[in-house]
């Protein structure tokens, strides 16, 4: 019986494609910057932090400051001062994204009904982007930080590798205290979720569509299927 369920976000507690997403919200950042540096600079600043966060396997740098060491390079622009123009950017324009996402049902009664079952929550997102990001997401899903007292949440400031590597569930189960084994990690990317969680001992819950094969077979994948199919396994294992 896990005692700490660990939920991906985009695809798994909110319908969100980030096939569609990211790139709408590549072009919006570099919108807002092309004000203060040419467009194309903007995007390739944008583009070269992204992919060192990427490669943060677990160092002592946290994900911001891997990238504003790289976005700081490529423009000019200090920290502080991408801060106060990150903080308006999600803000006022961040928030009109939220039209590409559905919020799913079955999210706000199940994260409601694990912690009133005294389940630890975590929240953890493989977009690496400032906390107020991750709470318009959260909001969108039904399930804000306001409402429900999450146990952690990942965001990139205060994570030190991404996914899909071990070193970024390691580091989730070290914050919240506990052991592989006490975990449950819920997520719909195979690569990203599934694989490295198990990889380092917690059992997996993917969140798929029926008639999908698993790409490898695991001992600790405990369960696929959609996020209802999830919460009544849960019940039923609560007992």
């Amino acid at each position: 019986m896990p005692k700490v369920i660990i939920f991906d976000l985009d695809g798994t507690l909110l319908d969100n494609s980030l096939k569609i997403f990211t790139p709408r919200l590549v072009q919006a950042i570099v919108e807002y910057f092309s004000r203060y540096v040419p467009a194309q600079k903007a995007l390739s600043a944008l583009l070269s932090g992204v992919q060192a966060m990427d490669a943060n396997a677990g160092t002592n740098r946290s994900n911001k400051e891997v990238f504003v060491e790289v976005f700081r390079a490529a423009t000019g622009i200090e920290p502080d001062e991408l801060d106060h123009h990150l903080e308006e950017f999600y803000a006022r324009d961040f928030p009109k994204l939220a039209a590409l996402t559905r919020r799913l049902p079955e999210a706000r009664s199940l994260v409601a009904w694990a912690i009133q079952n005294a389940f630890q929550v975590v929240i953890a997102t493989g977009m690496q982007t400032p906390r107020a990001a991750v709470e318009h997401r959260l909001a969108w899903a039904g399930v804000p930080a306001t409402d429900f007292a999450y146990t952690f949440i990942t965001t990139w400031d205060n994570m030190h590798a991404s996914k899909p590597y071990p070193a970024y569930y390691q580091e989730i189960i070290a914050k919240v205290g506990r052991q592989p084994a006490e975990c449950l990690m819920v997520g719909d990317d195979w690569e990203h979720d599934i694989l490295p969680a198990t990889s380092i001992g917690i059992p997996s819950y993917w969140i798929v569509e029926p008639g999908r094969t698993p790409p490898a077979t695991s001992t600790l994948l405990v369960g696929q299927g959609t996020l209802a199919e999830l919460f009544a396994w849960l019940s039923q294992v609560a007992g």
